[in-house]
């Protein structure tokens, strides 16, 4: 089976020293990124951390794709405790740092420990340096870029960020690369930030060699051939059909379709696109660089899920205004569905639905903690009760589009979900509107023989997760040719793949997680939803309780039966 080569590399930034070790026996089992950076949390963050302390323990990892030169592998992924939801949590990010990370010859990156002065630590194949960079404190993302740009010549792909938010602990805070892409999900820019790490900037010309199969440039060739509405849209161009079959969160989720939706949705998006946009080695270019003329705006994006935080869900119907709180997001450093979620539910308790101006005001103030941000900085599941609103998260975590009180299979899966209500982390619903062959489809309605394919669809992005592989290749890489890519039994990936899931779900379970955290605010409104959270625990070998049964796996974070 194909995996990441190298050692671990180890930083702690408060002892300010620097271990690498070979961690073969873990790579052997584990790809490389999500699976990587999981085993080795689970191994060696405390149960009991506290994600913003310095025991909490953050990985940076590839996988083998990114030895290769194939479209979809442009990523890369995060791993930490997460100070959103308590729990484990991995993300990953597009852009173009994967490769530059590889050149270091380190399989992954973990940091550790506290600094008592702002640094930005580098990274190369000759060793790692710490920089004292007080000037920098609550430095943008774009701003920081620059500085590391002018002092040390490395553009903006060869770095890890935070903007201020990250600084200040903003629970969703997000680490950017590339400057507008985003290890979006969880907040762990501000673990980064609780550790004084300004940015981190990887660079070095000792890529370990994996050979990946010949069929990776058949892959390279469709995706640079695809017509696509994705080249042209991006994840926008989902927006006008999620509300027209009343999937899309409106008006902070009191509503299911916006009457504007025409004026924010990808059609809109593509008039300001005025470039095309990737990730590293990619032909299939779904990124949306924008501009918008009259103003002189530029940023990249919005996406789908943007459109619906920071347009129907917060009732804007001007592109422009979105646009504007996207690149905001971007300089400070902030995921853009919790942002925009939280934002949306700060709007609903003062009656504002619409205020663009408000909106962009209150974005600044969550990054700086200023103000009413202070407070919404903790996001909906801490402060639904002050606002008086309701509290439309799962584990923490703010609800992303595709609305599972019509899509109610994919409902059960953002409650299933070890990182809470992100709809990627078993992408489900493409099988309910459907986005796929009607062979593959399910009725929208009812949960009725879902769970075991949301098992299934859990464990293979998990091994997506660990190649690491954009979920957008979902077109052009079946079983078969993700087997065939990793040299290994298609079964075998899935077994893996559990493997993951269990381990995120068995450490979640020692900080207290349970069956009461696998709840959406609507799951009265599914049909068989307690039914089919049983049948899916089932499915898992899990207990009743939604816990991993005691002894399933051992305390080095890999299965007991190995």
């Amino acid at each position: 089976m194909k995996h990441v080569q190298g050692p671990l590399c180890t930083i702690d930034v408060g002892e300010r020293s620097v271990e690498t070790e070979p961690i073969d026996d873990v790579l052997e089992r584990s790809i490389g990124g999500r699976a990587l950076g999981t085993r080795l949390a689970h191994d060696r963050v405390p149960f009991d951390a506290d994600p913003l302390g310095p025991e909490n323990r953050l990985y940076l990892a590839t996988g083998p794709l990114q030895h290769s030169t194939m479209s979809f592998t442009g990523r890369m992924s995060a791993t930490a405790l997460s100070p959103l939801t308590d729990g484990l949590l991995s993300s990953n990010a597009g852009g173009f740092l994967s490769r530059n990370f590889t050149g270091t010859g380190y399989s992954a990156l973990e940091v550790t420990g506290s600094s008592d002065e702002l640094l930005v630590v580098h990274v190369t194949d000759e060793g790692v340096e710490f920089e004292p960079v007080p000037d920098l404190a609550e430095a943008t993302v774009f701003e920081t870029c620059e500085y590391i740009e002018d002092e040390h010549g490395l553009g903006a792909e060869h770095t890890v960020v935070v903007g201020p938010a990250g600084e200040n602990e903003v629970r969703f805070a997000s680490i950017m690369t590339s400057k507008e892409r985003a290890f979006g999900r969880g907040g762990l820019g501000a673990v980064l930030g609780s550790k004084g790490i300004k940015a981190i900037t990887f660079d070095g010309d000792s890529t370990n060699e994996v050979e990946i199969p010949p069929i990776q440039m058949e892959i390279h060739g469709e995706a640079a051939q695809s017509d696509h509405i994705m080249k042209r849209q991006g994840t926008s161009s989902v927006a006008s059909y999620a509300d027209s079959v009343e999937a899309l969160p409106t008006r902070y989720f009191s509503e299911l379709s916006f009457e504007h939706i025409d004026d924010i949705d990808g059609d809109r998006i593509e008039e300001k696109k005025y470039k095309k946009g990737t990730c590293s080695a990619c032909a299939f270019a779904c990124k949306l660089p924008t501009k918008d003329d009259e103003t002189g705006l530029e940023t990249e994006g919005p996406e789908y899920e943007t459109l619906m935080a920071f347009g129907s869900n917060s009732g804007v119907d001007d592109i422009v205004d979105v646009m504007k709180s996207n690149k905001l997001c971007d300089e400070l450093g902030l995921d853009t569905i919790s942002a925009g979620d939280v934002v949306a539910a700060y709007l609903a308790s003062e009656d504002e639905f619409g205020n663009a101006e408000l909106i962009h005001e209150t974005v600044e103030k969550i990054a700086y903690r200023e103000g009413i941000g202070d407070t919404l900085a903790e996001g909906v599941d801490r402060v639904h009760d002050e606002l008086g609103v309701e509290n439309w998260t799962v584990k923490g975590m703010e609800f992303s589009a595709h609305d599972g009180r019509t899509l109610n299979g994919q409902g059960l899966a953002f409650a299933t979900s070890n990182r809470g209500a992100d709809h990627m982390y078993a992408e489900f619903y493409p099988y309910e509107y459907p986005l796929v062959d009607a062979e593959d489809a399910f009725e929208k309605e009812g949960v009725e023989g879902k769970p075991p394919k949301i098992v299934e669809l859990e464990n293979v992005n998990a091994i997506k997760d660990s190649a690491v592989l954009c979920k957008f290749s979902r077109s052009f890489v079946d079983e078969e040719r993700l087997a065939t890519l990793l040299d290994a039994d298609y079964d075998e990936l899935l077994e893996i793949g559990a493997e993951i899931v269990a381990l995120e779900r068995h450490f979640n379970n020692q900080r207290g997680f349970d069956r009461s955290d696998d709840a959406l605010p609507y799951d009265d409104q599914i049909p068989g939803f307690e039914e089919g959270l049983e049948e899916y625990y089932a499915e898992r070998g899990w207990n009743d309780d939604g816990t991993v049964p005691d002894g399933a796996v051992d305390g080095s974070g890999v299965p007991a039966d190995d």
